[in-house]
């Protein structure tokens, strides 16, 4: 499988401090080994990974493509782009 970013996720991720973004890596590096779990509900192509407690890993699968669509620092911005698909 193959890593990409959304132009979104990856100012997103360039906007994390240096440990957010070693969790960030490392699981993204766990999602290419492993294939995706946790799917958000309704009719989204998403799929969720929490990174820390509050840190969420947005992406969708697309072939051999795994891209990153949002990293949330915080679960609160996770929960206000979660409840705009509502």
């Amino acid at each position: 499988m193959e890593l990409e970013f959304t132009d979104a996720g990856r100012y997103e991720f360039l906007a994390l401090d240096k440990q957010l973004k070693t969790f960030f890596k490392k699981h993204a590096e766990k999602l290419l080994a492993m294939p995706p779990r946790r799917h958000l509900r309704g009719r989204n192509p998403f799929f969720v990974e929490n990174v820390t407690l509050q840190a969420r890993l947005v992406y969708f699968v697309e072939g051999d493509k795994l891209t990153v669509h949002h990293c949330f620092a915080a679960h609160k911005d996770y929960e206000a782009w979660y409840t705009s698909f509502k």
